[in-house]
């Protein structure tokens, strides 16, 4: 039989007996002071110094700024005075051909104004498949030059003056160009990314054909005069302005400027009032909105290349042919002012 009481009842413990209960401190009392470093305890050392607010997240101390690595700006593309005058030399050529050839069309004569756009449409194949090398890059080009012909021959030939024949035109040569990347099983890998490249070199080939389609309307050889006019002078005026003074920046990896696009479109606006007011059947006031239309969208058109071009080179594509990189821009720029001018001419005059 164990006795119902333990031995240790009334002893009285002596200092240096190792405590039965818990290491902590007695109940009833507060803990000791801590002397010493916190370092000594395991426990993480306090921060001094008050938090600095930042933009854009949380407050931080000064002894966070080294934990973080700074940011490496990307140096901006520089400006190339020389070949930004070289593409507004040749933007201010086109449109003067584009313009004269215009003129040489009537009834009975849009040979020479057809066989001039066919040269711009040869030029626009060139530049577009080599700056954006689709697969089966000769087949895109061989099918889109193809297509050029047959819609031009559409344009001069057809009863009525309309776009149904260029529209049908366009969708075959897309179809016969998809088709020919399908072919070649290292083509075909691409096709999905590259439908959209296909897609604007065939139509881009065939807006040009809008203008012969045109000079057949009423009206349509002076509306082709005022808008690419406006388109001109906008391409020119915005590309000599990036030479000069190609500020704002609109992105660090296209060397263009805000005030070159707006420029140049408000001069091509002028200059299409300034012919309103001598050509039959246009006043300054409906050559003005003639030209605004075509102005801006030529200068959108040849900016909006910049941007795919630094995109290209940012995915790390190599670089294409310099020539026709450069006159990627201003040949997009026409070949989108040719089908507003079409609109504009059969809606607003």
């Amino acid at each position: 039989m164990f006795p119902s009481t333990s031995r240790d009842i009334g002893r009285e413990p002596w200092a240096d007996d190792p405590s039965a209960g818990p290491s902590g401190p007695a109940r009833g009392y507060p803990p000791a002071p801590r002397t010493g470093p916190a370092e000594e305890e395991g426990e993480r050392p306090e921060r001094k110094g008050p938090r600095r607010l930042r933009k854009g997240g949380p407050g931080r101390r000064p002894d966070d700024e080294s934990d973080e690595e700074p940011e490496e700006e990307v140096p901006p593309v520089p400006v190339r005075r020389p070949l930004a005058l070289t593409v507004a030399g040749f933007a201010a050529l086109l449109g003067v051909g584009l313009v004269l050839g215009a003129q040489t069309s009537g009834p009975g004569h849009r040979l020479p104004f057809t066989a001039i756009i066919f040269g711009v449409q040869l030029l626009f194949v060139l530049a577009w498949t080599m700056a954006m090398r689709p697969p089966a890059l000769l087949v895109v080009a061989l099918v889109s030059a193809a297509t050029a012909a047959i819609a031009d021959v559409a344009a001069v030939q057809s009863d009525i003056a309309g776009l149904a024949p260029l529209g049908y035109a366009a969708a075959a040569g897309f179809l016969l160009a998809v088709l020919g990347q399908l072919v070649r099983r290292v083509d075909r890998v691409r096709v999905t990314d590259s439908l959209g490249g296909t897609l604007l070199i065939v139509v881009g080939v065939v807006a040009f054909g809008t203008l012969v389609v045109l000079s057949r309307i009423p009206k349509g050889t002076q509306a082709i005069t005022v808008c690419l006019t406006a388109a001109g002078v906008a391409l020119l005026v915005a590309r000599l302005t990036d030479a000069v003074a190609p500020w704002p920046r609109l992105a660090p990896q296209v060397p263009r400027g805000a005030a070159g696009v707006v420029v140049g479109a408000m001069l091509g606006t002028l200059t299409s009032a300034v012919l309103g007011s001598y050509l039959v059947g246009f006043t300054p006031t409906s050559a003005a909105l003639v030209g605004v239309v075509s102005a801006a969208t030529a200068v959108l058109a040849d900016l909006a290349v910049g941007y795919a071009e630094a995109g290209r080179l940012m995915a790390g594509e190599p670089p294409t042919m310099w020539v026709a990189r450069h006159m990627q821009g201003p040949l997009g720029g026409f070949a989108l002012a040719a089908p507003a001018a079409y609109a504009m001419c059969v809606l607003f005059l």
